[in-house]
C-alpha cells in the first residue's frame, strides 16, 4: 500500500509543517485552533508514518507513534497540566493533539496487533477463492498472542493447519505481506509431480470441477477448475495444462534449499522445523514456496476468515475464505 510513495509522504510533512506555521496563533478566547494547524498536524502524522514504513514495518511505525504520543501524553498531564492550572493557561497545540491522537493510535495498534488487520488482495494468485480487489480480514490470535514488531507467540491458541489460508511476511522482503494455503506443516514431505499434489507419500485428491475464465492486463486466461481435498477441508485450484508444474528457472537460492529436490515435471521438498511450505490456488500463477523456500513461524501474520469489501463485486462481501 504504502510502497513507492516515500516522497509523497515527505511532500505532506513539508506542506503540512507550511500550514502551521502559516496559520498563526490560537485566538484568545477561542475553543480550538485554525483550521489550518489542524489540517496540517494530520498531514504531518500521515507523511511522517508513510514515510517511516518504507524502513520499517507498519506494526513498528505504530508501535513508536503510539510510545511517542503516551510518553507526551502523560508528562502532559502530570507535570504539564498543574502548572498549568497554577498560571492560568491554557495547553498548547502539540499537548492537545498528542492526547487527541494517542487513545485513537493505542486502539487502531491493538485491534490490528491481536484482533484482526485488513489487507487487499492485489493478484490472481489465489483465484478463484479470492480475487483482485478483495478486503479481506486477518484473525491475528488463531495462532497464539504474538508480541508485536519481535512476533514470537506469547500465548499459544490454535496451531497452523493443512489447508488454512495464511497471511505471512514474504521472507525474501519481510515488509511485504503474502498470502498463500498452507501445504506443508513441520516435518512434512511435500511433492507435487504432474500437476498433482501429494503430503507425506498420499496424493491429495483433486477432482475435476468445470473450467474457470478470468482478465489479466494481458489478456483473458483460461484453466482447469479443481476441488483439492485434504484433512478434511475442500477448496478449488485452478490448472493450467500447458504449464510446467514449476518453472525451474524461477526457483531461487534460498535457506534449507538442499531440502528440495527439482526436476522438469515438479519437485518433493521435506519441510524444516518451524517452517511451513506454502503455494497460492492458482497454481500456475503464483509465486510460492516452490521459487522461494520455506515460511518461517515468525513471520505468520494471522490466517484469512471474510471478505469484507470488494468495490467492483459487492456481492463477495461477507464471503468466508475456505
Amino acid at each position: 500500500m504504502f510502497e513507492n510513495m516515500f516522497w509523497v509522504f515527505v511532500a505532506l510533512i513539508v506542506i503540512g509543517v507550511v500550514l502551521m506555521l502559516v496559520s498563526g496563533k490560537k485566538a484568545p478566547g477561542a475553543k480550538e485552533h485554525p483550521a489550518a494547524m489542524q489540517w496540517g498536524s494530520l498531514a504531518v502524522l500521515v507523511g511522517v508514518f508513510g514515510a517511516l514504513t518504507d524502513y520499517w514495518s507498519i506494526t513498528a511505525v505504530m508501535l513508536l507513534l503510539v510510545v511517542v504520543c503516551g510518553i507526551a501524553t502523560a508528562w502532559d498531564k502530570w507535570v504539564a497540566e498543574p502548572r498549568r492550572k497554577a498560571e492560568g493557561a491554557e495547553p498548547g497545540f502539540f499537548a492537545e493533539n498528542a492526547r487527541g491522537f494517542f487513545p485513537v493510535l493505542l486502539a487502531v495498534f491493538l485491534l490490528r496487533s491481536f484482533v484482526a488487520e485488513p489487507f487487499v488482495i492485489p493478484s490472481s494468485s489465489m483465484r478463484p477463492g479470492l480475487v483482485v480487489g478483495d478486503f479481506i480480514l486477518v484473525n491475528k490470535f488463531t495462532y497464539g498472542i504474538r508480541v508485536p514488531v519481535l512476533n514470537n507467540v506469547l500465548m499459544p491458541v490454535n496451531k497452523v493447519e493443512h489447508g488454512d489460508v495464511m497471511v505471512f511476511n514474504f521472507p525474501v522482503d519481510p515488509k511485504k505481506n503474502f498470502i498463500k494455503r498452507v501445504i506443508g506443516l513441520p516435518g512434512d514431505v511435500i511433492e507435487y509431480r504432474d500437476k498433482h499434489l501429494s503430503v507425506n507419500g498420499k496424493r491429495v485428491a483433486d477432482t475435476p470441477d468445470g473450467s474457470y475464465e478470468y482478465r489479466e492486463p494481458a489478456g483473458s486466461l483460461h484453466a482447469d477448475r479443481l476441488v483439492e481435498t485434504y484433512n478434511g477441508k475442500s477448496y478449488a485450484i485452478l490448472n493450467m495444462a500447458d504449464k510446467a508444474p514449476v518453472l525451474l528457472y524461477g526457483v531461487r537460492d534460498f535457506p534449507a534449499r538442499d531440502q528440495c529436490q527439482y526436476d522438469e515435471n515438479g519437485f518433493i521438498c521435506k519441510v524444516p522445523e518451524g517452517k511451513y511450505f506454502m503455494m497460492g490456488d492458482n497454481r500456475d500463477n503464483s509465486d510460492d514456496s516452490r521459487y522461494w523456500g520455506f515460511v518461517d513461524d515468525s513471520l505468520v501474520v494471522g490466517k484469512a476468515f471474510m471478505i469484507w469489501m470488494n468495490v467492483s463485486e459487492p456481492s463477495r462481501i461477507g464471503t468466508l475464505v475456505r
